[in-house]
């Protein structure tokens, strides 16, 4: 919750987190990218959205509650070992929706996204599982989530999956000011997040250090998903 180069064999990455003058540049569309499994790590520490296991972060959206939680449990992906993230939205105490996303972070800090296995359910009953893919299968490419070195302009692709899954985001800025129930934050990075699938639908999401979303706003209607707690191991 979406300028693409190819990343060829991307000899230049190397596990975990860090800095490099020779980053390659981040995915933009439908081009494939080529990543090597020895370049990525489950540690995650991105400060714009630090996922150490055992992390919740819910949120508020009129009527519906979401909680996302950081789990133990990793998959594998095109050989990359991810972290498993599980988001469960939830309304009037019924489960509407329950999303299993998958995350890896390359050497130079950017947070990949490699898929989700997503349901949709009504009355206890799955209903859909529209937008569920995973990086390698039919086609679907990986995408990044957060940027290492976010600044204003940059553009990338955060997942692709031929009419199901097209997100792309740019930056807004890094000094974004936002007030949400869980508090007040300056220097927020501010992205927007649009996908050729539905070109009506425009979000803005902000991101504190140390903290990782805070909010994200729907620009055709201003609905706002807020942070109104976070729990740290």
């Amino acid at each position: 919750m979406r300028l693409r180069l190819v990343i060829l064999g991307a000899a230049v990455l190397m596990a975990g987190c860090g800095s490099s003058t020779s980053a390659p540049p981040l995915p933009q569309r439908d081009e494939p990218v080529a990543l090597d499994p020895a370049d990525f790590s489950t540690s995650i520490d991105n400060p714009y959205w630090p996922m150490t296991p055992g992390t919740t972060w819910v949120y508020r959206e009129n009527t519906q509650r979401v909680e996302v939680t950081v789990t133990d449990e990793t998959k594998t992906i095109l050989g990359i070992e991810a972290r498993v993230v599980h988001d469960v939205v939830s309304e009037d105490g019924e489960v509407v929706e329950d999303t299993f996303d998958w995350y890896a972070q390359d050497r130079y800090g950017n947070v990949w996204y490699l898929g989700e296995d997503t349901k949709e359910f009504e009355g206890g009953r799955v209903v859909s599982t529209e937008g569920s893919w995973e990086a390698g299968v039919d086609g679907a490419q990986p995408g990044v989530i957060v940027p290492a070195a976010p600044r204003v302009g940059l553009r990338y692709r955060q997942e692709y999956y031929a009419g199901e899954a097209e997100d792309r985001a740019e930056v807004l800025s890094i000094a974004g000011r936002v007030r949400v129930p869980y508090g007040s934050f300056r220097r927020a990075l501010v992205t927007r997040d649009f996908t050729p699938l539905t070109p009506d639908l425009v979000e803005n999401k902000y991101y504190a250090k140390g903290v990782g979303p805070i909010l994200a706003v729907t620009l055709s209607d201003g609905s706002r998903e807020e942070l109104v707690e976070l729990r740290t191991p």
